[in-house]
């Protein structure tokens, strides 16, 4: 008697399903039980509002955790920058599987890097965070950018580009990766140029509290350094009291010596969504090897960003 396939949650996006399915197959290998995919369908797949107007925080994940809780799926598969900060008692997150590139990308007309786009370029982009970090470089090599707020699917915003309505939009990495579309970048935008969100590039693995045994199994999939990375950018965003529709950027990166590694460096920005105030530090410290002192090194870090004025920066939306 074969056993009982596992049913994992998901959003139904190309995206979605895509990464969902590269678990599945993982969690297969793992356990020997067949896994199948349960397509969900979340407020913000269906709101035709910006994520800014929307609330951000939690719009693609609440969906999924409710199928959770009711015993509808066995465990979900969400982005990592979607999850709201605060982890509910009832849920565990069993695994964060090792990060794809967190960069941000551009997608241009004509093969273009952002460096040679014309002076008032119509840039799409629906993330505040994006928007101050390219308006700020724009404005520091004395040249201009249009950004367009936009929505929807890979698909849908790289059609804007080809059909001219658009010069550019920037898209994630691992996105474009997970669905095999990579080689369509024209520019991989540098981090020191944008930091890209907080656990951009990777995946959340969730499943209830009270399925230990399923926990147990999930947490093979686990990578401690990209865990720890991400509960650093994580706790910097939850301590700068910041949805996901903040202009926060976040990226926790190793520091190796040779093969050894060493430290953990930690960059935060805040900024104005027109370019003209950015708020960006840095610490490095050892390798966290707890939660608590990665979300310590979260918590200093925004303190100091708070002290240098990033309070004033986070809009109305922080809540």
């Amino acid at each position: 008697m074969t056993e009982k396939a596992l049913r994992l949650g998901t959003r139904r996006s190309k995206l979605a399903m895509a990464q969902s399915g590269q678990v599945a197959r993982k969690v297969t290998e793992l356990t020997g039980r067949p896994v199948e995919l349960v397509e969900i369908t979340t407020f913000g797949d269906t709101s035709r509002e910006h994520l800014a107007q929307i609330g951000g925080t939690g719009v693609f994940v609440t969906a999924l955790r409710d199928a959770l809780l009711a015993g509808e799926v066995d465990f979900a598969v969400h982005s990592l920058k979607d999850l709201p900060t605060a982890q509910p008692d009832e849920l565990t997150l069993a695994a964060v599987p090792e990060r794809e590139d967190p960069r941000d990308v551009l997608i241009a007309r004509d093969g273009l890097t952002f460096t040679e786009l014309r002076d008032g370029a119509r840039i799409g982009t629906g993330s505040p965070r994006r928007m101050a970090q390219l308006n700020a470089y724009a404005r520091n090599h004395g040249t201009s950018i249009e950004a367009v707020p936009i929505r929807g699917n890979i698909d849908t915003r790289i059609g804007y580009v080809r059909d001219g309505k658009l010069d550019a939009v920037v898209l994630a990495a691992a996105g474009l990766s997970r669905v095999g579309r990579i080689d369509e970048v024209t520019d991989f935008l540098s981090v020191d140029t944008v930091l890209p969100a907080p656990g951009q590039g990777a995946l959340a693995i969730e499943c209830a509290a009270t399925h230990a045994s399923l926990a147990a199994a999930l947490a093979e999939l686990d990578d401690p350094y990209t865990r720890a990375a991400v509960t650093a950018e994580r706790s910097l965003l939850a301590a700068l009291e910041a949805g996901c529709s903040a202009p926060v950027g976040a990226l926790a990166d190793l520091l190796a010596d040779g093969q050894v590694v060493k430290e953990m460096r930690l960059r935060g920005v805040v900024g104005a969504t027109d370019g003209s105030t950015l708020v960006q530090l840095s610490t490095t410290g050892p390798v966290p090897g707890t939660h608590d002192q990665a979300m310590a090194l979260g918590r200093e870090l925004a303190a100091e960003m708070l002290a240098k004025g990033a309070a004033g920066l986070m809009g109305e939306r922080a809540l």
